[in-house]
């Protein structure tokens, strides 16, 4: 039976999240592309959600605005409507923003995050049978990437050359023993105790929710040993002082208990990030949760990307303490625009994670079976359909009816 009460928004009480079973989620159409890929996955979302609860439960969509549409019709690329709704309504969806030029804000996407204090950015990266890789046993990959979201060269401390900023710090740099060339640029990279440790304990706390069996703390501590290297350590300080019933440091396993994990467990490793890259193509089936910085997360996480078949079916989510903003990790390809073209998987998947964030997993594992038969089925977009001996070839709009058909 459909409900018939006003949708209400998401609440946090006694740090508990509370759904309404009819709730308000504000979205973000997005740009180039972001019109096709969002009406396909708002059609498979409300699909799903409709048939998992039997009408029991609804999403009342509220379109908020930011990028090239809201520059259009407000001239501001995030209106201060847009900022207050997310506030107000914890949860929200994107689709890829452009992101403006010569001046203005450098990212929008960057920018939500510091806004919201989203300071994890989550990516879990996982194959789908039947999709074309570049390596022979795609299927190894299943690890999901907490990446902090706010500080090291992100938090865009920058000082141009030839500047007196720049002229400033380089001689400042100079009283401390450091020589910097006179026409250099310079880029400040912050790694504090507080952001690290916060991100580390969010991952360590999916580990343990999930039954995952390891946290990798992955670093460049070897070179920079005072930001990436504390990163680790701190790492370590969480696991140690938090959860010590919980977890057990990959160096106390071999010490102490011959490389065999005890049950229960959940093992704490570390990798130097250029040696991740290399672990994550070789044995890529080792590592389930990876905790790191915030630069080393997007490298890794579309690398991973690429190793199951590309940012058309990798997902995000920016996660703080309350406000989470789930989006395409892919850009907005604006030559594809209205085309009905291109993949709408990256942001379908998010859309998933949004659902569990929200409680609703019923309605999330319905989307995922629907989106691996389909895919099984050869039926996808340009993009899966190139690389298929045999594919039907589907506009975006169809990959969504196709999804939604195999949900029924």
């Amino acid at each position: 039976m459909k409900t018939t009460t006003e949708a209400q928004k998401i609440i946090h009480k006694d740090g508990k999240m509370i759904v309404p079973n009819k709730v308000l989620i504000p979205f973000i159409e997005g740009d180039g592309t972001g019109p096709d890929i969002w009406h396909a996955t708002k059609n498979v979302v409300d699909a799903a959600v409709k048939i998992a609860f039997n009408g029991e439960k609804e999403i009342s969509w509220v379109e908020v605005l930011a990028g090239q549409k809201a520059f259009d019709s407000t001239k501001d690329w995030l209106p201060k409507q847009t900022i207050e709704k997310i506030k107000d309504l914890k949860v929200a969806i994107k689709g890829p923003l452009s992101t403006p030029t010569g001046g203005g804000i450098r990212s929008l996407n960057v920018t939500l995050r510091q806004i919201f204090d989203l300071y994890a950015c989550v990516r879990p990266v996982r194959y789908f049978d039947g999709v074309s890789s570049p390596v022979k046993k795609p299927e190894l990959v299943d690890l999901i990437i907490f990446r902090e979201n706010i500080e090291d060269v992100y938090s865009g401390i920058e000082f141009k050359k030839d500047t007196k900023e720049v002229e400033s710090l380089i001689a400042f740099l100079k009283t401390l023993g450091h020589s910097v060339r006179s026409d250099s640029g310079i880029g400040i990279k912050p790694i504090s105790e507080f952001c690290s440790k916060r991100l580390v304990r969010k991952a360590i706390q999916y580990a343990i929710q999930n039954k995952k069996p390891s946290v990798t703390l992955v670093h460049k501590g070897n070179i920079q040993k005072f930001t990436e290297g504390a990163f680790c350590e701190w790492g370590y300080e969480v696991a140690n002082e938090e959860f010590p019933v919980e977890t057990i440091s990959e160096k106390e396993l071999y010490d102490k208990h011959n490389g065999k994990v005890p049950s229960g467990k959940i093992v704490i490793k570390d990798r130097i990030a250029d040696n991740m890259f290399q672990q994550l193509l070789i044995r890529p089936d080792e590592y389930s949760v990876i905790a790191t910085t915030n630069l080393n997360g997007d490298y890794l996480s579309d690398a991973c990307a690429a190793q199951v078949g590309g940012l058309g079916i990798a997902p995000g989510a920016n996660i703080g303490d309350e406000v989470a903003v789930f989006e395409a990790t892919h850009g907005t390809a604006p030559k594809y625009a209205n085309q009905d073209k291109v993949n709408p998987g990256s942001m379908i998947l998010s859309a998933v994670m949004m659902l569990d964030h929200m409680g609703w997993t019923k309605a999330g594992e319905l989307i995922v079976k629907a989106f691996e038969k389909t895919i099984m089925q050869k039926r996808v977009t340009y993009d899966l359909e190139r690389q298929m001996t045999g594919a039907t070839l589907l506009k975006t709009s169809q990959f969504a009816d196709a999804i939604i058909e195999n949900m029924k």
